[in-house]
């Protein structure tokens, strides 16, 4: 055999080997990039969660057409998030949301906005209406304010201000109803949440007397 033959015979297999190497990595990078593919679509996928499908107002009482579902990444979702539409159906809002915004049981009235209010489990919402009716138009959600009786909204003889009486401390406005579009004049409903016994006080006079409240 001639030399150039024989060298042919031990350089052939060394290119053969480095071609089957390079195949058998471009192979492994391709399955490598799959797999992180199907990992970044499944993690993509996310948590079900329930949005606003549009800005609402609050006082709204939620339907189905206010609501619907959005996957957001689980590690993103804050504590109290409502995973059913269900779940919202005919509850009040007791702030503004944002379309697309992530609906939490804060955003609700309820037991958890009123603890979350208070920061205590022993804490209640109570609705009152305002003997100044304006003064329904200054307050705001999340407001501090003192809750005074001004003695009976039918006694008319005594020509005296009645002295007035502090039935709470630092109640926190959780929601002002959104004044009528109707003719006529209504009193807006004020809801305050309180701890029980203050919440009580006041639930109780304001089904006699005139109640009124100061800002801090």
């Amino acid at each position: 055999m001639s030399l150039t033959g024989r060298l042919g015979r031990l350089v052939r297999p060394g290119w053969a080997r480095s071609d089957v190497a390079r195949r058998v990595a471009a192979g492994l990078l391709v399955i490598a990039a799959t797999v992180l593919w199907i990992r970044d679509g499944a993690a993509d996928t996310g948590e079900p969660v329930v949005v606003a499908s549009r800005d609402l107002s609050p006082g709204r009482v939620l339907t189905a057409d206010d609501l619907r579902t959005a996957d957001h990444d689980a590690a993103a979702v804050p504590d109290g998030t409502v995973g059913a539409i269900d779940a919202a159906l005919g509850h009040t809002l007791s702030s503004p949301v944002r379309a697309g915004e992530i609906l939490t049981d804060v955003r609700l009235l309820g037991p958890r906005l009123a603890q979350a209010a208070v920061g205590s489990a022993d804490a209640r919402v109570v609705p009152v209406r305002l003997s100044d009716a304006g003064l329904a138009g200054l307050i705001r959600e999340g407001d501090r304010v003192d809750v005074l009786t001004t003695g009976s909204s039918s006694s008319t003889t005594d020509s005296a201000p009645p002295a007035a009486t502090m039935l709470a401390s630092g109640a926190a406005v959780v929601l002002v109803a959104p004044e009528p579009d109707g003719p006529g004049r209504a009193d807006r409903v004020v809801m305050l949440a309180l701890p029980t016994p203050e919440a009580g006080a006041v639930a109780a006079a304001s089904l006699t007397h005139a109640i009124t409240v100061t800002l801090h």
